[in-house]
């Protein structure tokens, strides 16, 4: 049994799912925990994933996930965590709803670092928390503030964890990508083509990201502890205006 282990956040599809497969390639065991269970139909090289069922935006999810996480790395030597899952909501700063704002917090920040608190224990030398960001980590788009604030919360954690894990052999990063091909981009934009193609106008490659680039990139995090407290922007390079 492999001593490594990818322990993700929302693994069950997008970058998530793209990052699982690429990690069991490169002999990991995966565990992730999601509100869904990874299609070992369409992902048979994940047949062996452990499946921890939870909801972020409850709040004792921590507590119930707590016991079946622990036996789930129990005895590996490193585990790379990747916190992944992300809530994006519509909406501009006029009317945004204190409780809105507060389950993005949940989801996208608090749940990050309820995770990492249930994990650090069993972080060995070699081992690495990636959080998945977002290019609205560093700047703002209209009609998406929840979402943004909390990424741009999302790097603060980050350049907590590199500081406060100093001297424990644990590296961390925040990987931000541009405009990705997921389930989440093409519901918040509804499945518009020429929204699709618009979006792709104001990239200089011309196009969308796939997931399994950004899986390669923070495969590429995990794998060295070099890149540590630093932020990495993956979106094919956005066009300026």
């Amino acid at each position: 049994m492999s001593k490594k282990v990818l322990v993700i956040s929302g693994g069950s599809r997008g970058i998530g799912l793209a990052a699982a497969k690429l990690f069991v390639a490169k002999g990991y065991r995966v565990v992730n925990l999601s509100r869904s269970a990874i299609d070992l139909a369409s992902a048979v090289d994940l047949a062996s994933a452990i499946q921890i069922h939870t909801d972020f935006s409850q709040p004792n999810w921590a507590q119930d996930v707590a016991a079946p996480l622990s036996e789930a790395v129990s005895g590996c030597e490193q585990i790379a965590l990747i916190h992944n899952a992300g809530l994006l909501q519509k909406g501009g700063v006029d009317g945004l709803s204190a409780e809105d704002l507060r389950l993005s917090f949940e989801v996208n920040v608090v749940a990050s670092t309820q995770l990492n608190n249930l994990l650090l224990p069993n972080m060995g030398q070699g081992s690495s928390i990636t959080y998945v960001g977002s290019t609205l980590g560093e700047k703002g788009v209209a009609n998406t503030a929840s979402y943004v604030i909390a990424k741009h919360a999302v790097i603060g954690l980050m350049r907590s964890t590199c500081q406060d894990l100093a001297g424990r052999g644990i590296h961390t990063s925040c990987v931000c990508p541009g405009f990705t091909e997921t389930e989440m981009l093409l519901d918040h934009i509804g499945n518009d083509p020429e929204i699709v193609a618009a979006i792709a106008e104001g990239v200089t490659q011309g196009r969308l990201i796939e997931p399994e680039e950004i899986a390669k990139t923070l495969l590429f995090c995990a794998q060295n502890a070099v890149i540590n407290g630093a932020v990495l922007h993956a979106n094919l390079g956005q066009l300026e205006h």
